[in-house]
């Protein structure tokens, strides 16, 4: 799957190293094409609630998806 650039995406699996949880939304900022492989790859900042950049990291486009509207029932 292509993503956007500086699309929002959410991570689908946890980079402990990096504090990284799955579930976590960051931003794209880059794309990577390596000739051969099939999968592509993202940089991606992960922000804290403030603004400031916590970590930026290059993943395969399996471990990221789009956010999903979902509706809140009352």
């Amino acid at each position: 799957m292509a993503f956007e650039p500086y699309s929002d995406v959410i991570l689908t699996r946890d980079i402990p190293e990096r504090g990284l949880r799955a579930g976590d939304v960051g931003t794209l900022v880059d794309r990577h094409v390596v000739p051969g492989v099939a999968d592509e790859g993202y940089s991606v900042e992960f922000f804290d609630m403030t603004g400031n950049t916590v970590a930026v990291v290059t993943v395969p486009a399996s471990a990221l998806r789009l956010p999903v509207a979902v509706a809140i029932e009352r």
